[in-house]
């Protein structure tokens, strides 16, 4: 879950109305007491959405040259060499890229049954080399999806934050007087609690509807998360494997035939993704973009039987149910991955400044207890009173941001 309580600091509760005061009491503890853990949760869930940009940053191999690539993804060269590279291994998936300077990834399993990516040329299929199965995307998702722990009990835990954000919300519409003039409110340097107070207000103002945004899909994660998800997609199922048989996956020839059969049934399916026959499934899946709006590329697919190249079912993305449709809409707005940069960098820029909110709403209870202790009011002193203000609940913080860190060790060192 990513967003962060809208904390407004009144200029003294003492002078303010006895109905206000009780809005602003509660905006300050619920955007006090977990504002450690909750600033946490929206820092990860922030470089979350540029994941895959540090994977390309921290991994070499998964860099190509634009200039380079030509025609869509070879998707037979690029099974080839995974398979010639991972001698005894299987080829799990293959990922297109995500941009023209991004490698394909593939998904292979070892003999050991250890997991990694090989990274491959989209062009030539040339296998570039290799990347740790736990990459930043892995870390940071999985971090700010549930801590590293069992999903069903990190994600209700993570996305239960979401009405504890609804309630500073909407007690800031009432806090906040007048909150429509704060769009064009300059900043004030008179001293640091008056800065921080406008930098709140005005980080508020203008990101009012991505915090509805982020309330809404997180909200809906929470219902997920208590059984209420969608349906899932149709799908075909296999029939049990004769004795100790396992599926093979296809040859490249195979594929080849596989991939103009699945055009010419679903012309005009952009393909990002190929599923090969495995433990969950005999059949080849094709997953891909097509006409409908806000869905996940699985809402677009193709099963194929890969031996003999025959098309069993293609589903629509548009022929879900409302139900199914909010379940595929929630991601790509939670992560603002559904328009390529164009929405990924704003949705970063956006936690950026929700980041500073949850801090400058610390700052402002920290400085506002200095001055009223008749303390020097300097931007050093801006969170010295945060932990303390926190009360007991800091140690919830402490001890939740603590399991998620002690948890991705066991993931990025293996341990079970």
């Amino acid at each position: 879950m990513e967003g962060t309580p809208i904390e407004v600091a009144l200029p003294s509760s003492r002078h303010a109305p006895s109905r206000a005061r009780g809005w602003w009491t509660v905006h300050q503890w619920v955007g006090l007491k977990l504002s450690l853990f909750l600033t946490f949760i929206l820092f990860t869930g922030t470089l979350a959405v540029v994941s895959q940009e540090i994977d390309w940053l921290l991994q070499p191999s998964l860099r190509v040259a634009p200039t380079s690539v030509e025609g869509p993804v070879h998707w037979e060269a690029i099974a080839g060499s995974a398979a010639e590279h991972e001698v005894g291994g299987k080829v799990l998936a293959i990922e297109a890229p995500i941009a023209s300077a991004f490698a394909a990834r593939v998904r292979v399993e070892r003999p050991d049954g250890s997991l990694a990516f090989l990274h491959a040329h989209p062009t030539t299929g040339e296998i570039q080399g290799v990347g740790p199965w736990v990459g930043a995307a892995r870390i940071l998702r999985n971090m700010h999806r549930h801590l590293n722990l069992p999903v069903w009990l990190g994600v209700p835990i993570v996305s239960s934050l979401a009405f504890l954000l609804l309630v500073s919300l909407v007690s800031s519409f009432v806090v906040y007087k007048k909150w429509w003039r704060g769009f064009a409110k300059p900043l004030r340097k008179r001293d640091a609690r008056m800065w921080w107070g406008d930098f709140h207000r005005l980080a508020g103002v203008w990101s009012m509807w991505f915090v509805a945004l982020i309330i809404m899909t997180s909200v809906w994660y929470f219902a997920e998360s208590l059984g209420l998800d969608a349906p899932p997609a149709p799908r075909v199922e296999a029939a049990a494997p004769a004795g100790d048989a396992d599926p093979i996956s296809p040859e490249v020839g195979d594929l080849s035939a596989a991939l103009a059969a699945a055009q010419e049934a679903y012309p005009g399916l952009r393909i990002n993704q190929v599923l090969f026959p495995g433990e969950g499934s005999p059949y080849l899946v094709l997953h891909g973009d097509y006409e409908a709006l806000l869905v996940r590329p699985r809402a677009n697919s193709v099963w194929i039987d890969p031996g003999s190249s025959q098309v069993l079912l293609t589903t629509d993305g548009r022929d879900m149910t409302v139900h199914q449709r909010i379940g595929e809409m929630a991601d790509p707005l939670h992560f603002g991955n559904f328009g390529g940069y164009w929405t990924k960098i704003p949705w970063f820029l956006f936690g950026l400044l929700l980041t500073g909110l949850a801090l400058s709403g610390a700052a402002i209870y920290s400085l506002r207890i200095a001055r009223e202790r008749h303390s020097q009011v300097r931007l050093s002193r801006s969170f010295s009173g945060m932990w303390h203000g926190m009360g007991r609940w800091r140690w919830l913080s402490v001890a939740l941001i603590a399991t998620g860190l002690t948890l991705l060790v066991l993931l990025v060192t293996g341990s079970p």
